[in-house]
């Protein structure tokens, strides 16, 4: 007769397998002799070293007492189907390590291929990484809302970074995320963005620079947390600007 940790060696588990699979009913479990102890016989470990092998096939624990039990022709049928259930696992595996994949291509995991080379020029400018979430969480919003729109807007914005008065206008407009509204650097900085505008849209009849969807960028605002009083002194500020022509 052989003991729990003999039977465990013959077939290359663990005690503890032995007892679970005995707890899910796969594996009879003997009586205990006069001294306490479980005695298994040859038959116990011709079965235990079924089961092993069925797991370790990729055969559920829940079908494997069914597949022990079966005749051939229903042993043939329960491998067909548990097959299929594998390919299908393997395959939905196969399309979740793609979508690890992709969290290593960073920002264009969320954004098209021209917002995501925007903000690699914006990261080489030395923006805030605040500013360049706002403006991330911003594309994201507006693509989602407004896709013919955002595709004008991001041309617009590409097409203004390789302009090196408007990097120094937003670079400093950056930086004035932190200051103080009365802050008297706002009303130059206010100044020189007004006449970026007036040069860049005056033409068209607007000194306004395409602007995404108020609604979005309350909703970026929100998202990053980002409240500065000073950006909102100098959204009055060019206002005026603007009002005064």
């Amino acid at each position: 007769m052989i003991t729990i940790g003999r039977l465990a060696d013959y077939a290359g588990v663990t005690v503890k397998a032995v007892r679970h699979y005995h707890q899910r009913g796969l594996l009879a479990e003997p009586p205990r002799d006069a001294s306490g102890y479980r005695r298994y016989s040859v038959q116990h470990a011709i079965d235990l070293i079924k089961i092993k092998t069925l797991a370790g096939a990729g055969v559920p624990l829940a079908r494997v007492k069914e597949l022990l039990d079966a005749d051939p022709d229903r042993f043939a049928a329960a491998v067909t189907d548990i097959d299929r259930g594998l390919r299908e696992r393997a395959e939905e595996l196969l399309r979740a390590r793609e979508r690890i994949a992709q969290l290593n291509a960073g920002d264009r995991l969320f954004v098209s291929a021209e917002v995501a080379g925007y903000l690699d020029r914006l990261r080489e400018l030395g923006m805030s990484r605040r500013m360049v979430q706002m403006e991330r969480d911003g594309w994201i919003l507006a693509h989602s809302l407004s896709p013919d729109e955002a595709a004008a807007w991001i041309a617009d914005k590409r097409a203004a970074i390789d302009d090196p008065g408007f990097c120094a206008i937003y670079l400093d407009h950056d930086a004035a995320f932190d200051w103080s509204p009365e802050d008297p650097r706002l009303h130059a900085l206010a100044d020189r963005t007004h006449r970026w505008l007036a040069d860049r849209y005056g033409g068209s009849g607007s000194t306004r620079e395409p602007a995404q969807d108020s609604v979005v960028a309350r909703l970026v605002a929100m998202s990053v947390g980002a409240s500065s009083p000073a950006w909102s002194r100098l959204a009055e500020i060019v206002e005026e600007r603007e009002a005064g022509g």
